[in-house]
């Protein structure tokens, strides 16, 4: 942000904002254009697609903004021109246009998120993921595909993987090996459903789907799968430990078995009910006496074992940071190297009958949790992400 920041501003200086589309304007969607045109005079959000236009729409209106419905790429750039805001249900226009820079995309889909982001990478533009469903399950490939386009895939901070991998980024600056990257979680029941979740998703106008997802563990899974993917750790057992653990996150390093984290090269997790919360924590390992002495000075303990953590995760407030990073210090947030190495597997909530159809992430039928990718591949064990509508 140190850096960011001024970027941007120099941006607005300019009158030159960076140029960015938007696919998605679902809660997540709407929060993060309110905050680009109230807060960030450096961007300009140009256009948003959904495939409800009337949700586009309430996003500039909830902004303070008005917008006009294109059905072309010309339309959508001669709004532009005009200082006008443009609203779509066609996700291709924004893929399409030349004038947009990079794309947010935040539908929460895979299927058609993915084809939408391959086609905003044939059209040379960077995208930015708040979209962890998807890059939790596909994301080693288009991060490969980016890579081949010459253009920048990257998560977000505000989501817990963007806030881990800033932190984990520290640790590793300071010369200590970060061993865990966690997550805290406030309660976990896998049986949640849409049923038993349709008063929360009111209550705060989110979708149910995604409430559901929250509480049943699937989304806590993608989120570090994702970070699994972007530094090479590993999951310790399926599932990931996820202990109960309502003391604060220091605690945790009486918790772990150095040795064991220096064995598995590195472990996700999460924990429930630990302090500060809803933030994150990455434990980091010292060797050197020098190093442990210093730590113990600056009252980080006795070691080997450190935490760091970051008490909160801000969501839409903190994407457009990530925008600026991409798009101006060319500092990709996290991005999965190679190859996976953490999946998202479903399983069943419930005995399912033969001949019964999946249904969707946040539904009655399955839970994602995190496996190993080499264990995912051994076993056929059916990805989270693909499994809706499978038999």
């Amino acid at each position: 942000m140190i850096i960011v920041d001024q970027a941007l501003a120099a941006r607005a200086a300019e009158g030159n904002p960076v140029r960015v589309g938007m696919i998605g304007a679902g809660a997540m969607g709407r929060g993060i254009a309110r905050q680009m045109l109230q807060h960030f005079p450096g961007l300009r959000l140009v256009a948003i697609a959904n495939r409800t236009p009337a949700n586009a729409a309430r996003a500039y209106a909830d902004a303070g903004a008005e917008a006009v419905s294109v059905e072309s790429v010309d339309a959508l750039e001669d709004a532009r021109r005009q200082g006008r805001y443009a609203i779509t249900d066609d996700a291709t226009l924004l893929c399409d246009a030349p004038s947009i820079e990079i794309l947010i995309e935040v539908t929460g889909t895979v299927e058609y998120a993915a084809g939408m982001v391959l086609r905003a990478f044939e059209h040379g533009k960077d995208v930015v993921l708040m979209n962890a469903e998807l890059d939790g399950t596909i994301g080693p490939i288009l991060a490969e595909r980016a890579r081949a386009a010459g253009v920048r895939l990257s998560a977000c901070d505000g989501d817990q993987p963007g806030v881990e991998m800033n932190l984990y980024r520290f640790v590793k600056s300071i010369g200590l090996q970060p061993v865990v990257c966690g997550n805290i979680k406030g309660l976990q029941d896998r049986f949640r459903n849409p049923t038993t979740q349709k008063g929360y998703a009111e209550q705060w106008g989110l979708g149910v789907e995604m409430v559901t997802s929250f509480a049943d563990g699937t989304k806590v899974s993608f989120e570090q799968a994702i970070v699994a993917n972007a530094t090479g750790m590993r999951a310790p057992q399926r599932g990931l430990y996820g202990w109960e653990h309502r003391e604060h996150v220091d605690a945790l390093t009486t918790r772990y078995d150095p040795d064991a984290l220096l064995r598995m090269g590195g472990i996700v997790d999460y924990v429930i009910g630990a302090q500060p919360a809803p933030g994150i924590y990455v434990i980091g390992h010292a060797d050197g006496e020098y190093e442990r002495h210093m730590m113990a000075l600056y009252k980080r303990g006795d070691g080997p074992l450190y935490c760091f953590y970051t008490p909160q995760h801000l969501c839409h407030f903190e994407v457009p940071i990530s925008v600026g990073r991409v798009a101006l210090c060319d500092d990709i947030v996290l991005s999965p190297l190679d190859g996976p190495m953490v999946d998202v597997v479903a399983v069943a909530k419930r005995d399912l009958r033969a001949g019964e159809r999946v249904d969707y992430i946040g539904g009655y039928m399955t839970y994602g949790t995190c496996e190993n990718s080499d264990v995912t591949a051994r076993d056929r064990l059916l990805p989270m992400g693909l499994a809706d509508g499978c038999l």
